[in-house]
């Protein structure tokens, strides 16, 4: 299944758009069962599967995909969880070996956007970081790994945009502001059920600006994969349906260039996980800086 939020209600996608896709509107098909409020299904999310899996098809349709009216599924997750260098090329890339337990850090929510979200850059220091992202589906804590994809709603394509001056700035790094400024969280462009993946542990991630492939990787190279994750953050913090976790970036980002790139305005940002679909995010500065050709 693949669900998504559409002119701000709860939907599940059917088909891909431009060859016949279109979409259900949850609360319409279901007679009002499941709120229209996307982020209110996770509390009731084994009911509401059930429910899609018996009641949604093409013949439920209630609309056309428009894939640039989609916005972000998740909006207002009670946590955000980000993972540093969860790829050895990254960590190389970064002067730093692998680690041996997971860095974890959090972005604030208000930094989540859509996945056609037109992003406002605040200075000319900003990096792209093309993630897989985890959605929560279940009340997770202490979950031991082996049950771990039990409790994980879907996945879906995430952008951990992270502005270095201020993530990096002492005396000690900032990195949960320097990766929340509005719109540095995009995700989408829907969540997609594990079941729908041929293998969810292994999944090719990718990342360009207009053209140009900056990173390209797979998710089986992750130093900890997504249920490792899970147990490992729920053995401290109980987690919630609806937690989102960004697992960590493969090698390629600007920072890690020779010489260093950022991210410009007047381009476009396009990410893209194999079976999950892609994020395009155009690219403006923020009022008061400067324009491109000026």
């Amino acid at each position: 299944m693949r669900m998504g939020r559409a002119h701000g209600r709860l939907v599940i996608i059917d088909g891909e758009g431009g060859g016949g896709g279109g979409l259900v509107d949850v609360a319409t098909a279901s007679g009002g069962e499941f709120s229209a409020d996307p982020d209110q299904v996770f509390a009731v999310w084994d009911r509401f599967t059930e429910w899609a899996g018996a009641s949604s098809g093409p013949g439920a349709r209630t609309g056309p995909l428009v894939p640039g009216e989609l916005g972000a599924p998740v909006l207002a997750p009670s946590q955000v969880f980000g993972i540093g260098l969860n790829y050895r090329e990254h960590a190389a890339e970064s002067g730093v070996d692998a680690p041996a337990v997971p860095p974890v850090f959090t972005k604030f929510r208000s930094c989540l956007a859509g996945p056609y979200a037109t992003v406002e850059l605040p200075s000319d220091r900003v990096d792209w970081e093309v993630e897989l992202v985890a959605v929560i589906g279940r009340p997770a804590e202490r979950v031991p790994e082996e049950k771990a994809w039990s409790y994980v709603a879907g996945l879906m394509v995430g952008q951990d945009l992270s502005e270095r001056t201020v993530q990096l700035a002492g005396p000690v790094p900032q990195f949960s502001l320097g990766k929340s400024f509005p719109g540095f969280g995009p995700t989408g462009p829907w969540l997609v059920t594990p079941d729908e993946l041929p293998d969810a542990d292994d999944l090719r991630l990718r990342c360009s600006i207009d053209g140009r492939v900056l990173q390209d990787g797979r998710t089986r190279d992750m130093i900890f994969s997504v249920p490792e994750l899970v147990a490992r953050i729920s053995a401290v913090c109980p987690m919630a349906p609806g937690d989102l976790i960004f697992t960590g970036t493969p090698s390629g980002v600007g920072m890690g260039r020779k010489p260093q790139e950022s991210l410009r305005p007047g381009t476009t940002l396009v990410s893209t996980i194999d079976g999950l679909g892609e994020l395009r995010n155009a690219l403006v500065a923020a009022p008061g800086l400067p324009q491109p050709g000026r």
